[in-house]
């Protein structure tokens, strides 16, 4: 059984590096592109407006964290979400800003978030 006492370290640090990895913008927006199926560095970069070395620092990241996982094909690499509860918590991200978004966007601790 999987334990819920959040004064419990082992708890509550493991989940708070997990949103914030979700915390970072071009990070996430990576993630919300590789939902939407696998994609290479090069169609990351233009689809998140980065550049090469930083979008693939995040995917780095990201892949080091177990949330995404490569495919080589010759000359290239494809990245795609690893596991499908990345899917789940995109789903509930979504379905909670649906009837919180207002408050979060004009909530004046993350207002530098925009």
């Amino acid at each position: 059984m999987v334990s819920t006492d959040v004064s419990d370290p082992l708890v509550v640090a493991p989940a708070a590096k997990l949103f914030a990895g979700f915390a970072d913008r071009t990070r996430l927006a990576i993630v919300v592109e590789l939902a939407r199926g696998e994609r290479r560095v090069t169609d990351l970069v233009a689809a998140v407006n980065g550049t090469q070395g930083n979008v693939s620092g995040h995917l780095r990241c990201l892949r080091e964290c177990g949330l995404v996982a490569d495919r080589p094909d010759g000359r290239q690499v494809f990245y795609r979400i690893a596991q499908p509860e990345v899917f789940e918590v995109l789903r509930a991200a979504e379905a909670l800003l649906a009837v919180t978004g207002e408050a979060i966007e004009l909530c004046p601790t993350y207002g530098g978030a925009s």
